[in-house]
């Protein structure tokens, strides 16, 4: 079993289940009067703590693996088939015990104690109620806790991917820069190598001209 606490649990329950059936069975039938109202009193206290039993052990089942859920709740509907078997074979050596005809005012005494363990009972099933919600809850909100620590991670990612791409930037614009200046100075280099070499040619065009007029016409 996956849980520490439904073992023990189940340990409680099956030692006061056990003790309930041997009072039951061995002890209860030989008590007469107000010894058998009291014995009936405290078998009636251990049932009503079974019942707080095996809601926390249904509580721990329901938060466990489903490879054990199944197998727990198996075992508590057991339990409280066990525990509901013995509630009646209570209320039945119950009934002669002669509470409706006690006029002491013992009837009434056992109504408000029982009103009691209702109320306590029902506090305690609305307090169980609310840790499991606040459970939950804080379930959900460590799991939204570690989704923003991740989104937060991968936000400081991107923003260091785009610095990164930033600055290769800059380094782009930079040396396309620098290229810029270095094609315009080769632009300019060439055009003033064309004029050189266009007054090359005409210098050389204007002598060999005047040789050759030297030549024929002198």
């Amino acid at each position: 079993m996956s849980s520490e606490k439904f073992e023990s649990l189940e340990d409680d329950l099956t030692a006061i289940i056990d003790d309930i059936k041997f009072k039951l069975e061995r002890k209860l039938p030989h008590y007469v009067g107000e010894e058998k109202k009291s014995a009936i009193r405290q078998l009636e206290r251990k049932l009503e703590e079974t019942h707080l039993i095996l809601q926390e052990m249904e509580s721990e089942a329901k938060i466990a693996p489903v490879s054990y859920r199944t197998q727990m709740l198996g075992k508590i509907r057991n339990y409280r088939s066990d525990v509901e078997s013995i509630t009646r074979t209570l209320k039945k050596g119950s009934g002669g015990s002669g509470r409706s005809s006690d006029n002491f005012g013992f009837d009434r005494e056992d109504r408000i104690e029982a009103s009691q363990r209702s109320k306590l009972l029902q506090g305690h099933q609305s307090l169980q109620r609310t840790s499991e919600s606040i459970a939950r809850s804080q379930q959900i909100s460590a799991e939204t806790d570690q989704i923003g620590v991740e989104i937060i991670d991968e936000l400081g990612q991107q923003r260091e991917t785009l610095v990164r791409t930033r600055e290769r930037l800059t380094d782009t614009d930079a040396n396309l820069g620098k290229s810029r200046k270095i094609l315009k100075g080769m632009a300019r280099r060439l055009m003033t190598n064309k004029m050189i070499l266009a007054v090359i040619i005409l210098f050389e065009v204007a002598i060999l001209g005047g040789l050759v007029y030297w030549k024929f016409f002198s």
